[in-house]
């Protein structure tokens, strides 16, 4: 770990468009359960299989249990930033760091300062009026009984992106930019299993690639530099400046 933690310093040392590309690993140091772990969502058990319940058509279809399920496990409010999003932030602010692209919705690399992210799977923070767009703040899902209604009468939807929705175009543009002119890309805290997000690192053209996981992914043969550990543990000790 010694040796792998010195060329990551110097890579970052000599790297001036650095972009992240994170999943729910980077978060479960926070608190936040991941899906695909052995204590992850998908290992529980509920009526419906988790992926099923966060799907378009399951929305559409049973809304009062879908907004049940994510009251309880997708609203984890209280959360505070871990070293891997303190670090990031850090890193941004010191002109090495272009972007952080996350799978997460948790808000957590905003909330530890970063300017620049791109929340491929959208944000909980975020919550629209499918009739009319009027903007709600979290607390108003988290606060309200049963389905979420705006004051025109409309459901009020989490911009989260579902299972059979589309990715938006605009963030997905915008992530795959940094990534193909990135000097440095450092993936952590994912699978890789979920697309099209993993597919992004085939936008890198760079020859530093990091992947920083607990466990395996099926790209690891891919990466300039592999490390095998605890995402919060590995940045945190990164030295900025």
């Amino acid at each position: 770990m010694e040796q792998e933690q010195w060329v990551l310093q110097n890579w970052i040392d000599d790297s001036r468009a650095i972009v992240f590309f994170g999943g729910a690993g980077v978060s479960t140091e926070s608190g936040i359960p991941d899906f695909r772990s052995v204590d992850g969502l998908y290992n529980q058990k509920y009526d419906y299989p988790p992926e099923e319940i966060l799907s378009r058509s399951f929305f559409d279809t049973r809304p009062e249990m879908f907004y049940q399920f994510y009251r309880d496990k997708m609203l984890c409010l209280d959360a505070r930033p871990n070293p891997a999003h303190k670090k990031l932030a850090q890193l941004e602010a010191a002109g090495k760091l272009r972007s952080v692209v996350t799978q997460n919705i948790d808000g957590l690399h905003q909330m530890a300062g970063s300017k620049r992210v791109w929340e491929l799977h959208g944000s909980v923070y975020r919550n629209r009026c499918m009739r009319c767009g009027k903007a709600y703040p979290v607390e108003f899902i988290r606060d309200s009984q049963g389905v979420p209604t705006c004051s025109c009468g409309g459901i009020v939807k989490p911009e989260v992106v579902l299972y059979e929705e589309a990715l938006d175009s605009r963030v997905m543009e915008g992530a795959l930019n940094d990534i193909a002119n990135a000097d440095m890309l450092i993936i952590g805290g994912t699978s890789l299993a979920v697309y099209p997000a993993a597919s992004l690192i085939h936008y890198y053209r760079g020859h530093r690639l990091v992947l920083i996981n607990k466990s395996p992914t099926p790209y690891d043969t891919h990466a300039d530099l592999m490390i095998s550990g605890s995402i919060g543990e590995v940045l945190g000790a990164v030295k900025v400046g």
